[in-house]
């Protein structure tokens, strides 16, 4: 398999250069193309002379997607060099999966869902859609993508009761009941639901996607109804595991990236085995992209991505030491940024984020918290809580006046923007805030002015951070002075990203912080489950969420009024025929959460620096910065990323 044959090449290679190209999902409507005269890499010419690779023509898909990039204003490429990156943690080398963006269909730059790694979908009534592979297409090892593939996921590993035990997962279920899937051909996939699945492609189109895909030829050797029971056995104990099961999951990391040996079907491949301090990611042999010229997608070889400490990201880019790089770095590194640009050879960007907002704090409505619980569950405390705080002190302080100030709402780009939202309890108001404490029964103070709970205790509410954002931290600061004003005192308590998240599944926490919806940018297409409590990762009621996802095995049902009226929203987004009852699903939506303020948030559109060598072109000078929906870097299409010359 080219995955594990070249490794030994890639390291050697890397070590000169190494590239990452981002991307922009997939094309806007353009002219046809007449079929372009097709060019082989440079980088596999000498495993071309071999015989070890087939030539160029050989290795497309016999519809290749060919990209127009003259008509959308980039200039077309050409191949070579390494790009270099930073992430801050060894898990996340699956950003390049992420930046990658190789999706069965994807966003297009006008966020419209178009095919990527399909030929053509159809939609009939959001109840069957029928899937169309490109003939020919090949998995980074060679091996033929097609719909046994997606055979081997639906039934060899989501209705494996040892591989999956509980299942398949949500997107494919409606109103609890599953699809009929079919394979009538191998470049041919049917799901048909009775009722609408609205949201199935666009779950296809995440930044984070469920693949519904393996690649069953490399997978199969480890799945005990295809493989040699000894040949297992060995393998089983070879990787200290318990079972085939294991074994098989360990192995299976399509999202995680981290399986060197598994082939994919993104730009590039995971090229370096085991936990390094360097990962290299090599040109995918067999990606199916093409430009008008017929040069094969990725322009860049290699990407390098070095994993450093999150403090030093900032100080590593002013250096020069990156060619592309926006994870990491926030707003305050801008001054940082900007003053190595003459030495560094590279220029920083400001592009806009895509979350509804930059910091929002969650009132954990599931605390286990007996006296809390119902401290937090009264709307007016939300409230309070929320129109204590100085926004504009924050926007100033640490925005330079450049983020917009309010609660936490959809972004302007949306069709759904209200300026009435961003603005529901959101002004600065100490004294009304003071009033709707009153009102709810706190009025008891201690000699320090903070006030009482019903047990007597101090209104101390502990906020958890994931202590990766300085400006969180900062912000947290200026919010406790204005809290202490109305006789609630904040307490911060930082803790790893993967703890905080873990205590507040566990209704361990009080509040937590931290960015706002994924998606600031819905439009009547785009599933609002995100709104309702159907998700442990909305963290302001993760049992309600836990209890939606396990069909009520673990968690509680909601019992607050607001909630159980935005499942029976959601349900009716499910159930729409047409955009119009959609957009008003949503919209009353939005309301509830305006008005209820589940989630408080402070400050959005702050601008994300993005730090872009001198060499590299097609990188958009504004974009957004979005995970869903963008995928970050996915939507502008690395892939079409080079540098000057090939010389990255």
């Amino acid at each position: 398999m080219y995955n594990a044959r070249f490794i030994s090449r890639s390291s050697r290679l890397g070590q000169a250069a190494c590239a990452l190209g981002l991307g922009l999902a997939l094309l806007l409507p353009q002219p046809a193309l007449a079929e372009p005269t097709l060019q082989d890499s440079a980088y596999w010419a000498d495993e071309v002379a071999a015989g070890e690779l087939p030539p160029v023509a050989e290795r497309l898909p016999g519809t290749p997607l060919i990209v127009n990039l003259s008509a959308r204003g980039r200039t077309p490429g050409v191949q070579g060099g390494t790009l270099n990156t930073m992430v801050t943690r060894s898990k996340d080398i699956r950003q390049m999966v992420v930046y990658g963006y190789a999706r069965l269909v994807g966003y297009n730059e006008a966020y419209d869902l178009v095919p990527d790694i399909l030929e053509s979908f159809d939609s009939d009534e959001d109840r069957k859609f029928t899937l169309r592979l490109r003939p020919g297409h090949r998995w980074s090892s060679g091996d033929p993508f097609t719909s046994a593939d997606f055979e081997y996921w639906w039934v060899h590993i989501v209705n494996n009761k040892e591989l999956n035990p509980t299942g398949p997962p949500d997107f494919v279920r409606v109103d609890g009941a599953l699809p009929e899937v079919s394979f009538p051909d191998e470049t041919t996939v049917v799901f048909e639901w009775s009722k609408p699945n609205p949201g199935f492609l666009q779950t296809l189109a995440q930044a984070a996607p469920p693949f519904i895909y393996r690649p069953s030829a490399y997978l199969k050797q480890f799945h005990k109804a295809f493989a040699d029971p000894e040949t297992l056995a060995e393998e089983i104990d070879y990787a200290r595991v318990k079972s085939w099961a294991a074994l098989h999951n360990k192995l299976d990391n399509m999202d995680k990236f981290d399986n060197p040996d598994l082939p994919t079907l993104q730009p590039w491949f995971n090229a370096t085995v085991g936990k390094k301090i360097r990962h290299q990611f090599v040109r995918n042999p067999y990606y199916h992209r093409i430009d008008e010229n017929g040069v094969q997608l990725p322009y860049i070889d290699m990407v390098e991505m070095e994993i450093v400490s999150g403090g030093l990201v900032a100080a590593k880019s002013n250096a020069g030491e990156a060619d592309l790089q926006a994870r990491g770095l926030d707003f305050r590194d801008i001054p940082i940024l900007r003053k190595g640009e003459a030495t560094g050879n590279y220029r920083t960007e400001l592009w806009s984020s895509g979350t509804a907002s930059q910091i929002a704090i969650y009132p954990n409505l599931n605390t286990s918290d007996d006296v809390w619980r119902p401290i937090l569950r009264d709307v007016r405390v939300r409230r309070a809580l929320s129109v204590a705080i100085n926004r504009a002190a924050i926007n100033k302080s640490l925005y330079f006046k450049l983020a917009k100030p309010g609660a936490m709402a959809v972004l302007e780009q949306s069709p759904f923007f209200s300026q009435a939202l961003r603005d529901a309890w959101a002004q600065f108001d100490p004294e009304l805030a003071n009033t709707l404490l009153d009102e709810s029964g706190l009025t008891e103070r201690d000699g320090y002015g903070i006030r009482r709970l019903p047990d007597g205790r101090p209104m101390e509410l502990v906020i958890e951070t994931a202590g990766e954002r300085q400006e969180v931290e900062n912000a947290l600061q200026i919010i406790t002075d204005d809290w202490r004003d109305i006789g609630v005192k904040l307490v911060m308590r930082p803790l790893d990203r993967d703890i905080l998240r873990n205590r507040v599944f566990s209704g361990t926490t009080m509040a937590s912080v931290w960015y706002g919806w994924d998606n600031g940018l819905p439009q009547s297409y785009t599933s609002p489950a995100y709104l309702a409590p159907t998700d442990q990762v909305f963290l302001s009621w993760p049992k309600w969420g836990q209890y939606h996802q396990t069909s009520g095995a673990v968690g509680e049902a909601p019992d607050m009024e607001p909630a159980q009226r935005l499942m029976e929203l959601y349900h009716a987004w499910n159930a729409a025929t047409d955009a119009t009852e959609r957009a008003d699903a949503w919209r009353e939506m939005l309301q509830i959460h305006a008005d209820n303020v589940f989630a408080i948030g402070i400050v959005a559109g702050a601008p994300q620096p993005v730090v872009v060598s001198n060499r590299l072109r097609n990188v958009p000078k504004t974009a957004i910065w979005a995970w869903d929906p963008g995928a970050h870097f996915g939507v502008h299409r690395i892939d079409e990323f080079y540098f000057e010359g090939g010389d990255g």
